[in-house]
């Protein structure tokens, strides 16, 4: 994992950077995925994803409940009936 550093060195917001290896067929799906679905990108699908593993298997936390929401109910998205 890295962190993403602002301009004076220090993190920025909380936000860090994974390099993660997964199967071909999983990055297809997920490439097929925000083709169809252009207001979605690799970072907001992978941020809910793993989110919303975590709310369901027990993680109590309003700040990983909140990138879950978030992330699936953006306004684009209702805008869009995605």
């Amino acid at each position: 994992m890295q962190n993403n550093l602002d301009s004076s060195g220090h993190p920025e917001d909380g936000v860090i950077s994974f390099q993660a290896e997964m199967p071909a067929s999983l990055q297809e799906a997920m490439k097929r995925f925000i083709e169809c679905h252009p207001n979605w990108d690799q970072y907001r699908l992978v941020q809910a994803a793993l989110a919303g593993f975590l709310v369901q298997n027990g993680i109590e936390s309003r700040e990983i409940t909140r990138v879950y929401v978030g992330n699936m109910f953006r306004r684009e998205s209702l805008l869009h009936g995605v």
